[in-house]
Order: structure tokens, then C-alpha cells, then sequence
């Protein structure tokens, strides 16, 4: 369905038909992108399970920590040597193409066949990155914005950061306390992720964003009955959200676009998807129990999706970034190779690693 998507946004968009052409830095995309990651961010942070993260945290937590940061340094030294863009925005290019997306490898995060341990590792990871990757995203693209001739990384971190994580704490503490039980409390609870939005960019001025996930994660641990509710209730709303944003993006592609650094970026999509990406899985992961087929199929399964595209979306809306578009672009591309590349060998790559693990377990049954 996500190619299907994008498919028809490229046909009746720029690239296409021209029917419809939502303006790159119009008030529509920018919306849209805000609701969309606060609709994903606070799925992603109310499904950190906490008995989750206390028996299955170590691998998914050094890809959040170590393979994280090493995706995005590798591909903005890539970027920096491929392009001319500035090493700000090369570091921006790195940090939008570090989260991962299951949606792309589902095959592989819902083989009940593989592993738990590395459908959890991914899940989780996936799960977690989005928003980790959020302030990143935020602090490079308000550094390039030249509408925001006042912006100071001290200040991002100190004000948008600790306001927005403060804010998510105390509304989510609130929410948990007032959500009913009922048929209304996923509604209810969706609807303290977009007041801890609202609260957040009140002054002194937050990162909404931020505070939506920190509500989200603490309404899963605080209420393991509204994760259990929204979990069983949010799967259509998910799919219409993600369905829409990648509708959206193929409306703004252009096959010219997407090929404006040429040779260069495809070389820095293959270089994200089978170098930048192992090396940091293999690196993250180095001293663990894993065996080396286990950090490779880790490494290949993660795919680049919406939450990449919906951070190049807010880039993209952003008319103060000079180079907007070849960031968009490139992100885009990385999206696109990703959704043909993982969707094309989840299904395989689900059963070789299931017939493994089923292989060596087998001696321990005889």
C-alpha cells in the first residue's frame, strides 16, 4: 500500500498530472507533517512497554545509543564528500536518514518464525529512534533557517528540549491520572499527546514534539490499559496517517528533483544502505551474544520510512533553508530505494533467519 501511495501522489502531482500540487513551504504541509509525527510519536512512545525495557533493552538500546549517531556522522561525511553541501546541512542530511521504520520490514517484526529477540530489537528500535532523532533534526534545520537569525544550540537545548521533556512529564503524569476507562480512552489519551503539543509551544516556548513523546511514554508506563486500548484501536489510524504522508510526499516529487546531485546521490543512498548502517549495527553491537548473521540481518532491516519523510517534510516547509529541496530530495530518494530494497527481501530475509534459528536449535531438541 506505501508504494501504491506514492505512486499515485508522483502521477498526480509535480511529477505527474499536476492535479494536485500542495505548495513545498505552504501552510498544508507543515500541518500536516506536525500532526502526523505527533500522532506517530505518541504511538511510538506509549508502546515502550516497561516490562519491555527491563528484560529485552540491552541491543535495541546500544542501536539507539552508538549505531544511531555512527549512521548519521557516516552519512554526513558522505554527504560532505559526494556534494557541496555545507557540513551543517550534510549533518542534517545524516540525522533525517538515521531512524528506522518496520512498517517497511513488517515480514519481519510479525514472523512469529523469527527470533523475539531481534523482532523486539528492531521493533523497539524503531520504535524509540523517531523521536530520539527528533531534536537532532529540530537543531540542524533551526541552524540553517535564515528566518531564525537568533538561534543558539545552548538555548535549543535548555529551552526546547528541557521545556518540551518537562512539559511531556507533568501532562502525561495529568493524563494518566484523568484518562477515564472506557471506550473514549484512546481518544482521550491521543487528545493529552496534541494538549501536551499545545502546552509545550506556550511560552517560554518548548518543543512540542519532544513533549508529545516524553506523554506518550509516560502514559505506557503509568497505564498499561490505555497502551493495551490504543494498541488494539489505532492500527487504522496509523495506516491512514502514514498513507497520507507518503501520498503527500510523492505529490511533491519530481523525477528531476530527485536526481539533482545526480551520480552523488545515488551513491550516498548505497552508501547509507549497505555501509553506513552495518558499520554502525556491527559496531553497536560488538561484544553482545549476537553471531555475525544476526548484526547482518539487523544491519540490512532498517529501512528508511515515514518518520524520515515526514522530518524532510518539516524541512522542506521551512522557506529560511536554502537548500530545502536537495535535502528533501535526497531524503526522498534514500525512501524510495528503501521501500523497493527492504520490500522486496523482508519476506526472504524473514525466512533464511527463521530456518537458522530453527537449525540451531534443532541439536538442543535431538
Amino acid at each position: 500500500m506505501i508504494i501504491v501511495a506514492v505512486l499515485a501522489g508522483l502521477a498526480l502531482g509535480r511529477g505527474g498530472l499536476g492535479l494536485v500540487e500542495p505548495g513545498p513551504t505552504s501552510g498544508f504541509v507543515a500541518a500536516l507533517a506536525v500532526v502526523a509525527l505527533i500522532v506517530l510519536l505518541f504511538r511510538d512512545g506509549i508502546e515502550v512497554e516497561r516490562e519491555l525495557l527491563q528484560t529485552a533493552w540491552r541491543l535495541p538500546l546500544r542501536k539507539l545509543v552508538l549505531a544511531m549517531p555512527i549512521t548519521a556522522a557516516l552519512v554526513a561525511v558522505a554527504a560532505h564528500v559526494l556534494t557541496d553541501l555545507s557540513w551543517t546541512e550534510c549533518f542534517l542530511v545524516g540525522a533525517l536518514l538515521s531512524p528506522t521504520d518496520p512498517v517497511l520490514s513488517s515480514s519481519v517484526v510479525t514472523n512469529p518464525r523469527v527470533p523475539s529477540v531481534i523482532r523486539h530489537s528492531l521493533n523497539l528500535e524503531s520504535g524509540l529512534n523517531d523521536g530520539l532523532a527528533l531534536p537532532a533534526v529540530l537543531a540542524f534545520a533551526g541552524s540553517l533557517d535564515a528566518s531564525k537569525h537568533d538561534f543558539v544550540w545552548w538555548k535549543f537545548v535548555l529551552q526546547d528540549v528541557s521545556v518540551g521533556f518537562v512539559t511531556g512529564l507533568l501532562v502525561g503524569y495529568a493524563a494518566s491520572r484523568l484518562v477515564p476507562r472506557g471506550r473514549l480512552m484512546p481518544v482521550c489519551a491521543l487528545a493529552a499527546a496534541f494538549a501536551a503539543y499545545g502546552v509545550a509551544v506556550l511560552p517560554p516556548h518548548g518543543n512540542g514534539l519532544i513533549a508529545t513523546f516524553v506523554c506518550a511514554i509516560v502514559l505506557g508506563v503509568r497505564r498499561p490499559d490505555i497502551r493495551a486500548g490504543f494498541e488494539g484501536r489505532s492500527e487504522d489510524l496509523i495506516a491512514v496517517v502514514k498513507l497520507a504522508i507518503f501520498f503527500v510526499f510523492g505529490t511533491l516529487l519530481t523525477l528531476d528533483g530527485l536526481f539533482t546531485d545526480g551520480p552523488a546521490a545515488v551513491a550516498l543512498v548505497a552508501f547509507l544502505l549497505l555501509v553506513a548502517r552495518p558499520v554502525a549495527v556491527f559496531v553497536a553491537l560488538a561484544g553482545t551474544t549476537t553471531d555475525t548473521a544476526t548484526r547482518a540481518f539487523m544491519s540490512w532491516f532498517g529501512p528508511k520510512g515515514v518518520a524520515t519523510m515526514t522530518f524532510a517534510l518539516l524541512v522542506l516547509a521551512e522557506s529560511g533553508i536554502a537548500e530545502r529541496e536537495r535535502i528533501f530530495n535526497l531524503a526522498a530518494l534514500a525512501v524510495l530505494v528503501s521501500i523497493v530494497a527492504h520490500g522486496v527481501t523482508d519476506v526472504a530475509g524473514a525466512n533464511w533467519i527463521a530456518e537458522r534459528a530453527e537449525r540451531a536449535r534443532a541439536p538442543a531438541r535431538a
